[in-house]
């Protein structure tokens, strides 16, 4: 398995992996777009010509907000996750970024239990943010400078 970054020819197996994951999926317009945004750094795991997982962020100013990681049914809980998340944060560092946020549903155990292992730290709340349920996200944080440094 490779992670490598997103191109075009990759939009398919996301596009199957959204349906699969997300009760509101990006469209293949949106997954085009974001290919255009200058701001958007997105990666995807492959083996074999099969996307497996993919995963992205927008950097602004000097963070990087996740946007999405998500891995195919049939290969969850092979550490994909981990290879995708571990790319964001190499990046991050790279561009000196000052840490990484991202929101994700309270009930969504799996990526809490994924970001906490991966240092992600629970810093608020945003009340009814999913569409679909009104289901509350949590915020959370990784800094990846001391965090003494951002407080000032």
């Amino acid at each position: 398995m490779q992670v490598v970054k997103m191109n075009e020819s990759h939009i398919d197996g996301i596009l199957k992996i959204e349906n699969e994951s997300f009760a509101i999926p990006w469209s293949r317009a949106a997954i085009e777009k974001e290919l255009k945004n200058k701001f958007a750094i997105y990666f995807v795991a492959v083996e074999n010509g099969e996307v497996l997982g993919y995963g992205g962020m927008w950097h602004i100013v000097n963070e990087g907000h996740i946007t999405n990681i998500a891995v195919s049914e049939k290969h969850r809980r092979k550490g994909i996750a981990d290879k995708i998340l571990e790319k964001l944060t190499n990046i991050a560092q790279e561009k000196e970024m000052m840490g990484l946020t991202l929101e994700v549903r309270i009930s969504n155990q799996g990526a809490l239990n994924l970001y906490k292992k991966h240092g992600f730290k629970l810093e608020g709340i945003r009340p009814e943010y999913y569409e679909d349920n009104k289901e509350d996200a949590y915020i959370m944080w990784k800094y990846l400078i001391d965090e003494e440094e951002v407080i000032g």
